[in-house]
């Protein structure tokens, strides 16, 4: 069956067949103009855990969203499809987990030689692993982007879409990214970990056609962090949570604050989008959630508007743990819809 027999012959308004592609849809990834890579990683996590289940449990919650969005009404009609779950990755990963606590557990603790040498080992084939899956990632975002779907990554920790922001840069001369986060995530290697979660956006900076990063909600980072924000000089941009609300406070509307951040980006944007970005009533379970964020409906208006006024070239969803009920996977399938409307527009 074609797509445009599949759009005539499916019925937005039945309750989502759970045997079928992500939100109930009937599309392949062939067919879909939408493709979502999910990469079920979460080596790094320092904190909290259970993002490697974040895109598998995304999947499960998205047959619960009702498919008419009043933004993008047709955004079904484009088709939008998961590529298939690397089970591989998440087995390699459980199992990385287990060798970065006896990293962990060398940095805060007193061990003995036999240990450190644990340790040492540990880390290194840490690093190795990680390193070979930005390489995956990579390749399999830009297959997908050279058969000329647009590209979303489900994540997993916030260390997953290196390969993505590479694949970005083989392909635009100049781009930019919306980074949408509680922390600034511009460590050097935190805790030995090349690639890790909280080194995402600095590992970023080393990708030559990136013009600037604009993090927003920002209300958690270090000294570190902020020297290289202060090195990085005009590529990085902070608007930190307590800012926006001083500003809210004091008679600044969100959508004159919004205005300003997208007048800092480029015209071609990757919104990377860590869910505990948002207030962590939102999003109880993720890893490192901090006081404070954006409402739900402030991140929307913001990504709408970036639509308006900017090319999205592509998107991550990051850091959502599912706990004991379906509340996070819930609120990230429905950040995901509409990430994937602002990216279709």
């Amino acid at each position: 069956m074609s797509k445009a027999s599949k759009i005539k012959a499916f019925d937005p308004n039945s309750p989502g067949d759970p045997d079928a592609q992500l939100y109930g849809l009937p599309f392949t990834c062939e067919e879909a103009d939408i493709v979502l890579v999910p990469v079920p990683w979460e080596v790094t996590t320092s904190y909290g855990g259970g993002t490697s289940r974040g895109p598998a449990a995304i999947r499960d919650a998205s047959f619960q969203v009702d498919l008419f969005h009043p933004e993008f009404p047709k955004l079904w009609k484009r088709g939008i499809a998961m590529d298939e779950m690397p089970d591989d990755l998440r087995k390699q990963s459980d199992h990385l987990k287990k060798e970065a606590a006896l990293v962990m557990d060398a940095l805060v603790g007193t061990v003995n030689a036999k240990q450190q040498a644990k340790a040492a080992a540990a880390l290194e084939l840490i690093n190795a692993e990680c390193a070979v899956m930005n390489k995956w990632v990579e390749q399999r975002c830009g297959y997908w982007m050279d058969q000329g779907k647009l590209v979303g990554l489900v994540g997993g920790d916030h260390s997953t879409p290196l390969g993505l922001f590479r694949a970005q840069g083989k392909r635009h001369k100049r781009f930019g990214i919306l980074h949408v986060d509680a922390h600034l995530d511009l460590r050097i290697a935190y805790e030995g970990f090349t690639y890790s979660h909280a080194s995402i956006m600095h590992n970023a900076l080393g990708i030559p056609q990136l013009e600037r990063i604009v993090s927003v909600g920002i209300r958690d980072f270090c000294t570190q962090e902020n020297d290289v924000f202060l090195a990085a000089k005009d590529r990085v941009r902070i608007v930190r949570s307590a800012d926006v609300r001083a500003m809210q406070y004091e008679g600044s509307t969100w959508r004159e604050q919004c205005e300003l951040i997208i007048a800092a980006l480029p015209e071609k944007v990757h919104i990377s989008f860590d869910i505990d970005g948002l207030d962590p009533t939102l999003c109880p379970h993720t890893g490192t959630p901090v006081p404070g964020g954006l409402q739900f409906e402030e991140a929307t208006y913001l990504l709408s508007l970036l639509a308006k006024r900017r090319t999205i070239i592509g998107f991550d969803l990051v850091e959502v743990a599912p706990g004991k009920d379906e509340w996070d996977a819930n609120v990230g399938a429905r950040l995901l819809w509409h990430l994937c409307g602002v990216l279709a527009k």
